[in-house]
């Protein structure tokens, strides 16, 4: 190991992209935990629940997906992802079955305003679900490293407990720890691993068995989007002041399902402008609004393009403006050199002429 005599450099997302995997770690049966470096000494600077879009090349095509920095920004020399396998999952496949120490990605980022460090307290409620769970891992491993003196109640569902990502870790802080507190659900019993903990899926009363103290308590949630909705209900039926709530903004595990079927043709406003979009790749014409987001009127017209959060955030829908010009207002998803190369995030961008992209 090369020591430094000074600190390296800070990652910077406007000039840095490639991350070289360092190592692969196996969490579950079917959730791997990859370490990444980058090629020249930096240090990762990011609030605890960041998240990364990373650019893969896979079958001869670029795709973008958003993972969660499971890491600690206090372990600044190393980030890290934490992936659970799919069914028929494209990336998540391609990650497990092929990514290895030495290979190389593009990433961009950190970024994402779900993180303790936007919201300090001293007593927290973590609900998390499945690989939800990685933005909590974060703030825990980063409280326990400061240590802290929060009170974190750490609530994890999970199928069964072979489905308890990072179980043993979680345990080893508890027991170090005395200002963590854990509570895992399980839905059954695995083979071999019969379950006496909390069973089925929270509801108000396992909730009030759990954290009767939830009214004093700041409440992170992330999940699959269906256990974010339900959680919410319950907290918000329990009388807990919503201003204290705070969710992921968008479900990393999934993309956005896109209909085989056209969405309602979006009216626009009274005497609102329309311009043409001509997609050179999908050799695809539409029209679309000046008040209108170019992917809102794609998917109105019924065009399958790739995205993500929509916000502009993960830089998903990427695409190359090859002529006209655009109004734009990305949060973080694209680069400033990348929009000097005329490349624009159609989620987030409305015309002001006719456009043809390349798409």
């Amino acid at each position: 190991m090369e020591i430094l005599d000074s600190p390296p450099p800070l990652w910077n997302p406007e000039v840095d992209e490639t991350l070289v995997c360092q190592a692969v770690l196996d969490e579950t049966h079917d959730v791997k935990t990859f370490v990444f470096a980058a090629p020249q000494p930096r240090r990762f600077a990011y609030h605890p629940g960041q998240f990364m879009t990373f650019e893969l090349e896979i079958g001869g095509e670029i795709v973008n997906r958003c993972y969660t920095i499971s890491a600690s920004p206090t372990r600044p020399d190393r980030i890290a992802i934490t992936v659970k396998r799919v069914p028929d999952g494209p990336v998540s496949n391609w990650l497990h079955d092929t990514l290895r120490p030495g290979m190389s990605l593009k990433a961009l980022g950190p970024m994402g305003e779900f993180s303790c460090a936007l919201h300090p307290a001293h007593k927290y409620l973590f609900l998390s679900a499945g690989s939800g769970i990685t933005p909590l891992m974060s703030m825990t491993r980063t409280l326990h490293d400061l240590t802290a003196p929060a009170d974190i109640l750490f609530v994890h569902s999970a199928r069964s407990p072979a489905d308890l990502i990072f179980r043993g870790e979680l345990e080893l802080m508890a027991a170090r720890q005395p200002g963590l507190n854990l509570a895992f659900i399980c839905e059954d019993d695995a083979p071999g691993q019969p379950w006496s903990g909390y069973r089925g899926r929270i509801d108000l009363a396992m909730l009030n068995l759990i954290a009767p103290d939830l009214q004093s308590r700041e409440v992170f949630v992330c999940g699959p989007s269906p256990y974010m909705a339900a959680v919410r209900d319950i907290l918000a039926a329990a009388g807990l002041d919503m201003d204290r709530h705070h969710q992921e903004s968008f479900d990393f595990s999934e993309l956005v399902a896109e209909s085989a079927n056209p969405e309602p043709v979006l009216e626009a406003e009274a005497g609102a402008r329309i311009y043409k979009v001509e997609f050179t790749t999908s050799r695809r014409q539409i029209e679309c609004a000046e008040d209108r987001f170019v992917l809102e009127a794609a998917k109105a017209a019924g065009m399958r393009l790739p995205s993500s959060c929509a916000k502009g955030m993960c830089g998903t829908c990427k695409s190359k403006l090859v002529s006209g010009t655009v109004q734009m207002t990305p949060a973080g998803g694209i680069r400033q050199r990348e929009i000097d190369q005329g490349m624009i995030l159609i989620c987030c961008s409305k015309p002001t002429s006719d456009l043809v992209i390349e798409r």
